[in-house]
């Protein structure tokens, strides 16, 4: 698999969809580790969080560095998961997280090449996803 957007999350941007339009700038957006050997991406038909499976950490990105950064182009700070123990890592998944139900929050981008260090194997300590410095997603 390679770094990709969800379908469901493309069509939000055209302005169809299954969820409201999703505001980069100011909504909370949330990043999930997760384990490939339990997590089969299917970019299709993935739309909500509860497609999920295999989660093994999630971090909400550094609100005060969430945005538009130029035409086309989201980014955010790096985010750091606390404490990770559990099974390997290989993929992250970014996912718009709507009013405190997480299970019909829409899924974002799904990456498994993007960041230094995947996979990795939690030992309980911190685990730092840090994004590319040109950006996270460019459309």
């Amino acid at each position: 698999m390679a770094n990709a957007l969800y379908d469901n999350y493309k069509n939000l941007i055209l302005g169809a969809g299954t969820h409201a339009f999703p505001d980069l700038n100011t909504n909370d957006i949330r990043c999930v580790l997760v384990d490939t050997g339990t997590y089969t991406v299917n970019l299709a038909t993935h739309q909500d969080h509860a497609d999920l499976s295999g989660i093994i950490s999630t971090a909400a990105l550094p609100a005060e560095t969430v945005g538009v950064i130029a035409a086309g182009v989201f980014d955010a700070g790096d985010v750091t998961f606390s404490a990770v123990s559990g099974a390997s890592v290989e993929a992250y998944v970014l996912y718009d997280f709507q009013s405190a139900v997480s299970a019909t929050s829409p899924l974002i981008a799904y990456f498994d090449t993007a960041s230094a260090g995947l996979p990795v194997t939690p030992n309980g300590g911190d685990i730092t996803i840090a994004f590319n410095a040109s950006g996270i997603i460019a459309i």
